[in-house]
């Protein structure tokens, strides 16, 4: 299946990383390319760090970028990881970041990855298909109560300890294959009168386990912090988010980030040392607009953050 991934909130993202005249830019999720592209075409100085954990993702883009790929450095590892790779190739720092976060169109769309609740295939949600933790292993291996948490923590599911109990007890007859079998479990779980009021009665739960497969909430807040502390003075951070739980942390970190002294008022002067590091140019998060929704409804959920480095 071609790679394909409408890049949301493209020109939002352009005009606020600002540009610069041979800046250095970092893609940490770099998808389908959209968003490299526009920043390489827009700024004919510009290079990329791109960074994605999906492999599909990197061959894709790489064909699609080919005509840039002098400006272009590609890595497979997860952007919770840039912050090491842009110390090792760009030691005085980068001039813009952008965090495009979650799953990709082409991840969703594609069957046989088992991202979605509405096409059947094998249990899988892995981004990165190198490594060992799938969905079929969170689905068949974990406790209830730990189904539970993640279902209640991850996905805000309000019948979590009732899917929990029926994924429990259904596979002790045999394990849990496909994405079929999990959404007939799910909906069977869900009370009638509740099932599909707010979407999908599985919409939740399969955010639930892919975020936890994928680990993309673990070290997240460093990892922005972290990538943040690297931008030079002037340089901009983009960060797109899709649910509550991450888009609550990259706004607490910015908050963290921009605060002046954190001493008691009471104390006369300053002993605590702590310094703005950045300034938050967003104050409420950047939305879709009308145009966007009418040409891809994914993009109704996503927000994006703006900082910038003092």
């Amino acid at each position: 299946m071609e790679f394909k991934h409408v890049s949301v909130l493209l020109q939002e993202c352009i005009d606020n990383l600002n540009l610069k005249e041979n800046g250095v830019y970092l893609d940490g999720t770099l998808g389908g390319g959209g968003h490299t592209l526009r920043i390489l075409e827009s700024m004919p100085t510009a290079s990329v760090l791109a960074i994605d954990k999906d492999c599909d993702a990197l061959v894709a883009a790489g064909n699609r970028l080919t005509e840039y790929s002098s400006r272009i450095k590609y890595i497979h590892d997860d952007f919770h990881n840039a912050p090491e790779h842009i110390d090792r190739y760009f030691q005085d720092g980068i001039d813009g970041a952008l965090l495009d976060l979650g799953v990709s169109s082409y991840q969703i769309d594609t069957a046989d990855r088992g991202f979605s609740y509405m096409h059947d295939a094998l249990l899988d949600m892995r981004m990165d298909q190198n490594q060992s933790l799938s969905a079929f292993n969170v689905v068949n291996e974990y406790s209830e109560y730990d189904l539970n948490k993640i279902f209640f923590e991850y996905g805000e599911e309000r019948f979590s300890r009732r899917i929990a109990a029926a994924i429990v007890k259904a596979r002790q007859d045999k394990n849990i294959s496909t994405t079929g079998q999990l959404v007939s479990i799910i909906e069977n779980a869900v009370p009638a009168s509740q099932r599909y009021k707010g979407g999908h009665p599985a919409k939740r739960v399969f955010q639930a386990i892919r975020i936890e497969v994928n680990g993309e909430l673990n070290g997240l807040a460093e990892a922005v912090e972290n990538i943040a502390m690297r931008l030079k003075k002037g340089g901009r951070m983009c960060v797109i988010t899709f649910h509550s739980l991450e888009d609550r942390i990259v706004k607490n970190v910015f908050r963290k980030l921009e605060t002046d002294c954190i001493c008691d008022k009471s104390s006369p002067i300053c002993t605590c040392n702590k310094r703005r590091e950045v300034i938050i140019l967003t104050k409420k998060p950047i939305t879709a607009s009308q145009e966007e929704l009418d040409i891809n409804s994914r993009s109704s959920s996503a927000k994006l953050r703006v900082i910038e480095r003092v």
